[in-house]
C-alpha cells in the first residue's frame, strides 16, 4: 500500500471509518504513518489527533474502540477507507456515528419497502390500503396469500417467460415481507439466522 502522506503538509490523510456490517460511514479521522501502523500492528484504529497533538487510539479513554476488519486505499492514494467493527458508540456526543444517526443495518430499498409497509399497517386505513386491508384478515390470511405466492413463483420457474417469473418473485417477497410483521419481525431478523449458520 503506497499512502501519498506527503500531498498535503501536515503529513495527514484523511481516514474515512466504515462499519463493515452496515457499510454506515462512522467518523472521519486523520492519520499520519504511524497512526497507520499502530492500527495495523494493535488491531484497534488509531489517529493523529490534530487538537491534542499526538496519536489517538479511538476508545482509549471511553472503550468504544473500533476493531480493525480491512484498509482500503483510493485512487489518488491519498485518502483511506477503513472498515471496523465499533464497540459501542463512535461520536463522542454519545451517537452511533458523528452524523447523529443510528448504525442500523440497511437493505436500501427493500427497507424502505418494510417502513412503507410498517406505515400502511399503523394507519390501517383498509379502504385504501392493501397492505391494512390483508392485515385486517388476520395472520392465517397473510400466511396463505405467501404460501400462494410461493406456489406461483415455482410455476413460473418451470416456464419461459421471464418477466411473470419476476413479478411473481417480487409478489412473493412483498407478502413475505408483511407475513415477518405480521409475526414481530423483520428481515434483518432472518439475516441474523443466516449468520448464525455461516461458520
Amino acid at each position: 500500500m503506497n499512502i501519498d502522506f506527503n500531498k498535503n503538509k501536515d503529513g495527514l490523510v484523511p481516514a474515512i471509518i466504515q462499519d463493515a456490517l452496515t457499510k454506515n460511514v462512522l467518523m472521519l479521522g486523520y492519520m499520519n504513518a504511524e497512526a497507520l501502523e499502530k492500527t495495523k500492528a494493535s488491531g484497534l484504529v488509531t489517529f493523529f489527533s490534530r487538537t491534542k497533538n499526538r496519536l489517538w487510539t479511538k476508545g482509549e479513554e471511553s472503550g468504544n474502540v473500533l476493531n480493525l476488519v480491512d484498509i482500503k486505499l483510493d485512487c489518488d492514494s491519498d485518502t483511506l477507507l477503513i472498515s471496523v467493527n465499533p464497540k459501542g458508540p463512535t461520536c463522542h456526543k454519545g451517537s452511533d456515528t458523528c452524523w447523529n444517526e443510528a448504525n442500523e443495518q440497511s437493505f436500501g430499498f427493500i427497507s424502505k419497502l418494510e417502513n412503507t409497509i410498517t406505515s400502511r399497517i399503523k394507519n390501517a386505513d383498509t379502504q385504501k390500503s392493501y397492505v391494512a386491508s390483508l392485515f385486517a384478515k388476520g395472520i392465517n390470511k397473510v400466511a396463505q396469500k405467501v404460501g400462494e405466492e410461493a406456489v406461483e413463483v415455482v410455476i413460473e420457474a418451470k416456464d419461459d417467460n421471464d418477466d411473470l417469473f419476476l413479478e411473481e418473485s417480487a409478489d412473493l417477497l412483498f407478502h413475505y415481507l408483511m407475513l415477518l410483521q405480521a409475526k414481530g419481525f423483520k428481515l434483518k431478523d432472518v439475516v441474523n439466522v443466516l449468520k448464525g449458520r455461516d461458520k
